[in-house]
């Protein structure tokens, strides 16, 4: 294939080469998607019909948890039809639409764990500007600004992966379109190029997560400084739960796409890639649901208002 214009579809990379294999992943995959499904669609249930989760923690909550579903279902459905009719087919449009998808919502993932580390500061560093600082209407901005910043990222990097020159075939090295797999298919000469969207979004990255870390340094300061043991125990429990997300998320996301080429290959790529596209949508609700009481009793209170209403 000379280039991009005469290439209809792409191969993506079989989840195994046995029958028995593709049919286990195949499971693997339902089982993980519905555990996700489930999780994300009892926290959005619950803080929606639930006034006493009207608060800029719950409501990022459940923003969060409509980006892990925007996630999983953006790329396991296609790797489970894939595995399911032993095929690796993927249209160039539908490949595009796929790498657009997944950028936006992991962006706007991104861009929402850190407006929520925002909330867990000031709601422990500033606790008496709570009200003003995060009311209704700025939770409402700061989520938009997340969804929009998102967006944009994703717009920026489809448009700059899809309009380099590809000739380097057709197979990506991937279960799904992810954006350095096709870099890898360009035949362009020009790293500014090839590279700039990556450092740009590299850049967007590391300054969320600085922001992040300089916020728990500043809640961590706070907290130990309170006398009660109660207090400071609090206080942890409405921070744990957002940093082990955010670690998870972003220590093998970072790694996915900036480990060494000498370390590369095939399968430690696809491990990456599900540990940071498919596990996190599906732990996410239970890591959250542990820490929080009153997502503990969310199923009961849903299951008392359903049975009022009928």
């Amino acid at each position: 294939m000379s280039n991009s214009s005469s290439i209809s579809h792409f191969l993506l990379l079989p989840l195994a080469d046995t029958r028995q294999l593709q049919l286990l992943h195949f499971c693997l995959f339902l089982g993980i998607s519905l555990a996700a499904l489930l999780g994300n669609g009892l926290i959005i249930s619950a803080v929606a019909y639930d006034h006493h989760l009207h608060t800029p923690m719950f409501f990022f909550l459940l923003h969060l948890a409509l980006t892990d579903l925007g996630c999983i279902c953006t790329t396991v459905p296609k790797a489970m039809h894939n595995s399911l009719w032993d095929t690796r087919n993927i249209s160039y449009s539908g490949c595009a639409a796929q790498l657009l998808t997944f950028a936006f919502f992991i962006s706007a993932e991104l861009y929402l764990l850190t407006v929520m580390c925002y909330d867990r500061y000031v709601s422990i560093c500033k606790p008496l500007h709570y009200g003003t600082l995060l009311g209704s209407r700025a939770c409402a901005h700061m989520a938009a600004a997340a969804w929009a910043s998102g967006f944009l990222t994703a717009l920026l990097h489809t448009a700059n992966t899809f309009s380099l020159p590809l000739c380097q075939g057709n197979a990506l090295g991937q279960f799904f379109c992810e954006i350095p797999q096709i870099i890898k298919l360009s035949c362009s000469h020009s790293y500014l190029r090839k590279f700039g969207a990556s450092a740009f979004t590299t850049s967007l990255a590391l300054g969320c997560f600085v922001f992040i870390i300089f916020s728990y340094v500043q809640i961590f300061r706070v907290v130990l400084r309170i006398p009660s043991e109660q207090g400071r125990h609090k206080a942890f429990s409405t921070c744990l739960p957002h940093l082990a997300v955010v670690s998870l998320f972003l220590s093998t996301a970072v790694f996915a796409h900036l480990k060494p080429p000498s370390i590369s290959s095939s399968s430690l790529d696809l491990s990456l890639s599900v540990l940071y596209s498919v596990v996190p949508p599906a732990l996410n609700p239970l890591i959250y649901s542990l820490r929080k009481q009153e997502l503990k009793g969310a199923p009961k209170k849903l299951m008392t208002l359903y049975f009022q209403k009928h």
